[in-house]
């Protein structure tokens, strides 16, 4: 797994074997080995990979297809989305700005105890 997404990576930055072991100061063939899988890499080249190409080791590990980790503000953005999105939510969400003051502020107390409660 690790060798393929090595290569993905390589071609993505459109890098050739030759111009990916110059820039990480090995052999063209160590990387050709490691596209092959005839070789693993240790720890510290691992990390050298993941931080040139801005991936996590998670990812070159095949471990998961997520490039880097989520952000808080992305996570709270899709979070958010899935909300807006839900067709059983969309109807109440645009009745909101229709509501009295008083109404909204009823609900965001309501929202406030029950995020708490969540803590």
């Amino acid at each position: 797994m690790f060798g393929e997404n090595l290569a993905k990576l390589r071609k993505e930055k459109k890098l050739s074997q030759y111009e990916l072991a110059e820039k990480m100061n090995f052999s063209r063939g160590k990387i050709a080995n490691y596209e092959q899988g005839t070789r693993q890499p240790d720890f510290e080249t691992l990390q050298m990979f993941a931080d040139f190409f801005d991936v996590t080791t998670d990812y070159l590990l095949g471990r998961t297809k997520e490039l880097r980790p989520q952000t808080q503000a992305e996570k709270d953005e899709a979070e958010f989305q899935a909300f807006a999105n839900d067709p059983s939510l969309q109807k109440w969400y645009k009745e909101l700005p229709k509501s009295r003051e008083e109404d909204l502020q009823k609900l965001r107390k309501m929202w406030e105890i029950i995020k708490n409660d969540n803590d």
